[in-house]
């Protein structure tokens, strides 16, 4: 039995009071055993958080580790263009060896901004050298491979049969499902319905049932998307969904933007979770989805940075800040997202979105162990009295001031320091990476099915 105490730090718990108050946290085997004050604690390891913020470790409900490696090769296009012309040909490209080092630079990342869950959609293939690296890095996950065997202007390298699709899908979720006390999750991920058969999409919400896990895709980000489904589909992209019954609790549906108020109910009365991408759906100019009003609807919403390529970063605090700002200029109305709603979005948000709510998203008794400890005593935050907290963290506070990160009780990082990731190891290897798959997908990019 191994413990640890975080001392005398400023606790933001997001528990049902939404308390903020100074004092000690107790780990216990990777659970929080006591939230209060307590000067006679004790344990193994012991943590000064004096002058320090403890949050609940930010959760991130859209995120492709399989696309870090790519940073700044896909910047100013629309999804389509970005896609096809850059992001699938380098996808296509993708090896054992670089899908498992770009996997490490996005947790790398991720670890250092205060992420300590995500959700995660991988390529077509090498997904199992992705998950072993989530595997080795400690971060909660639930992950998948991406699912594609359909569609035009598809490198070869990405389109499989639906057999083979399924087949590999139920390898890895037999591999990887519930790993390591559940901390890691298996998740089909079909990647839209633009790459999908019916078929296919059938199997997959079927498969999900019958092994109780959950579906991560993406729906109505662009409008060549939402064009292509009502010719091909007969019907909009949210509808079409729920008539082949694949709309339920169990599903993520990233970004969401292009969809009207009778699609909206439907994602409200399904339970169906919709992960918001404010810095990716500005950066390819897809839009800005109408967040307040799903809010306002019911409809479970959380926050993700998608990938690397389509934002460059995947700063948590970015995300936050620019999801309240964007609806402050959209509705012409400062108060309709404020920054209490967004942090929670950030955390609890996501802690529905995949369905652990018991489990974490907030400081209590009881809940993972999976936090982040903030230093806000820099020049871009001070002053730091008669200020509110989680305005100053929603507004001012950057991934650079996250000192400490803890995951089921592990520290992930300290100090700044990682604990279970070579920095150094994974620069050198992804600038000597990036310059094999850019070469690569040349190939890829004359070689379509």
């Amino acid at each position: 039995m191994s413990t640890l105490l975080i001392k005398d730090g400023m606790i933001v718990t997001m528990n049902p009071n939404r308390d903020i108050f100074k004092g000690d946290i107790l780990i216990e085997d990777g659970n929080i055993q006591f939230v209060g004050h307590n000067p006679d604690l004790n344990a193994d390891r012991k943590i000064n958080a004096y002058g320090k913020v403890i949050i609940p470790g930010l959760i991130q409900s859209h995120i492709h580790l399989t696309q870090t490696l790519f940073r700044g090769q896909g910047d100013d296009l629309e999804l389509m263009d970005w896609l096809k012309k850059i992001i699938w040909p380098l996808e296509g490209s993708h090896d054992d060896e670089s899908n498992y080092y770009s996997a490490k630079l996005g947790m790398a990342e991720l670890v250092k901004g205060g992420t300590t869950t995500i959700v995660d959609m991988e390529t077509v293939h090498h997904t199992d050298n992705a998950i072993n690296a989530i595997y080795e890095a400690g971060i909660r996950a639930i992950t998948g491979k991406c699912m594609m065997n359909y569609g035009m202007e598809v490198p070869l390298s990405l389109m499989e049969t639906m057999e083979d699709s399924i087949e590999e899908s139920l390898y890895l979720l037999n591999k990887w499902h519930m790993k390591d006390n559940g901390r890691i999750r298996y998740a089909f991920a079909p990647r839209f319905v633009v790459s999908c058969t019916e078929e296919l999409l059938i199997r997959v919400r079927d498969l999900a049932k019958e092994n109780n896990v959950m579906i991560h895709t993406h729906a109505s980000e662009n409008l060549g998307e939402i064009e292509f489904v009502m010719k091909d589909r007969g019907m909009k992209n949210i509808a079409y969904l729920e008539k082949i019954g694949l709309t339920g609790p169990n599903l993520i549906l990233a970004h969401c933007i292009w969809v009207d108020d009778d699609e909206m109910r439907i994602i409200a009365q399904t339970g169906t979770k919709v992960a918001h991408c404010p810095n990716s759906n500005l950066k390819l100019a897809s839009g800005i989805a109408k967040i307040p009003e799903m809010i306002k609807m019911g409809i479970d919403v959380s926050i993700g940075a998608d990938g690397a390529p389509c934002n460059n970063n995947l700063d948590m605090f970015n995300e936050m800040r620019t999801a309240a700002l964007i609806q402050k200029g959209r509705r012409l109305d400062p108060t309709i997202m404020p920054a209490e709603t967004v942090f929670e979005l950030a955390t609890l948000g996501g802690a529905k979105a995949v369905g652990l709510i018991d489990e974490i998203g907030s400081i209590e008794a009881g809940k993972k162990a999976d936090l982040a400890i903030l230093n806000l005593d820099h020049i871009h935050s001070i002053p730091s009295k008669e200020v509110n907290l989680i305005s100053q963290i929603v507004y001012s506070a950057k991934a650079s001031d996250v000192d400490t990160t803890i995951v089921d009780g592990k520290i992930l990082m300290e100090d700044r320091k990682l604990k279970t990731l070579n920095e150094e190891e994974i620069k050198n290897n992804c600038n000597r990476l990036i310059i094999r798959q850019i070469s690569k997908s040349k190939i890829n990019r004359i070689s379509y099915s």
